[in-house]
């Protein structure tokens, strides 16, 4: 008696006839192949539903609403810049980057509005605005926050695991969006981006590429990628992309990078001081520790040879880079207002206010 035969898989194709002749097998590849772009077309289809409602309730509503939206913007952006072996659904990922690429451009858009009156304020002499640009790292959104000084000094190791993997989630690869940047750019400015770059892939060695040494320490602390990530990390993530890879940002992607560069430093220190004082290991630190040191280098170089020639060049780009450094700054600052309601931590000052749950 013949057993009953399966039902088939999501993705998959019946085929019990196939497969008992050499010329069979030939079909049945076909149809393997079929199956594969079947199941992809449905992964896309999956992404492409969007919700209905304004962008702005999607990302100013409630906790469920800007998930949704920043889950489906960081597996579009997965998808896009993953190098891909073929081309048999490019069509359909094309009209499907169209319905995405919109809820992108609404999401920045929602965003400027925010900042916009600030950015305006920039002035547009060169060497003003470097000094309004530096002033950034004191009067910018989000800066000096108490959560660092408290990640420093109390912060448990679990604690400190659960904000590194938030962070992780938040990291969109600094060596990618230079890359990107950097297309069409001014000779000057295409240099010192490429200097940059060649630091974040550790000027040829594998042991000091930036996005590997973070890793490191992600394997020790037992980081894994999976869906603990709130919402506002992803959303920092999607917003560099965005600026990165829309050429009518890219003025705003300078700024955002730029004001990286000047206000990490301050951060790193306070990473790596907790993570020392929690016993981890200084090969796994290593990635604030350079940090700390490494970006402040090349935060005068980027003002120097980046914002001056171009503000210098074209003063109206002075607007468009001040909008990217204060969005990526408000972006910072909605994870770290997150992250302290999560922790418990007082936003005037590093003490614990309540328990937490990091489940």
């Amino acid at each position: 008696m013949q057993a009953p035969t399966k039902p088939p898989q999501d993705g998959q194709i019946d085929t019990p006839l196939l497969g008992r002749s050499t010329g069979d097998r030939c079909t049945t590849s076909v149809l393997t192949r079929l199956a594969s772009l079947l199941h992809r077309m449905r992964r896309m289809h999956d992404v492409l539903r969007i919700q209905r409602e304004p962008v702005e309730a999607l990302i100013l509503d409630t906790d469920q609403a800007p998930r949704s939206l920043h889950r489906r913007l960081a597996t579009f952006n997965h998808m896009r810049l993953t190098p891909r072996r073929d081309a048999l659904d490019w069509e359909a990922r094309i009209k499907g980057e169209y319905a995405l690429r919109l809820l992108e451009g609404r999401f920045v858009e929602v965003e400027r509005r925010q900042v916009r009156a600030r950015a305006e304020q920039a002035p547009r002499d060169p060497d003003a605005f470097v000094s309004w640009f530096e002033g950034l790292e004191q009067n910018g959104p989000g800066q000096h926050d108490p959560l660092f000084e408290w990640l420093a000094r109390d912060a448990t190791r679990e604690e400190m695991t659960w904000f590194l993997q938030q962070e992780m989630a938040g990291e969109a690869g600094f060596e990618d969006l230079l890359a990107l940047t950097q297309i069409k750019l001014p000779t000057q400015v295409k240099l010192e981006l490429a200097r940059n770059y060649w630091d974040e892939m550790g000027q040829g060695h594998p042991s000091g590429m930036h996005g590997p040494m973070l890793e490191r320490l992600g394997r020790e602390l037992g980081i894994v990628a999976d869906d603990n990530a709130v919402w506002e990390s992803l959303a920092l993530a999607n917003l560099m992309v965005a600026l990165a890879a829309n050429r009518h940002y890219a003025y705003q992607s300078i700024g955002a990078l730029g004001v990286i560069e000047l206000t990490a430093p301050g951060r790193a220190v306070a990473v790596s001081d907790g993570l020392k004082r929690l016993g981890v290991s200084g090969e796994a630190r290593r990635y604030f520790a350079l940090h700390a040191t490494l970006d402040l280098k090349h935060s005068a170089t980027w003002n120097r040879e980046v914002l001056r020639p171009l503000v210098a060049q074209e003063p109206s780009v002075a607007t468009a880079i001040a909008e990217g450094a204060l969005l990526r700054l408000q972006a910072g600052a909605r994870c770290f207002d997150r992250y302290r309601r999560v922790l418990g931590v007082s936003s005037s000052s590093p003490a614990v206010a309540e328990s937490r749950d990091l489940s």
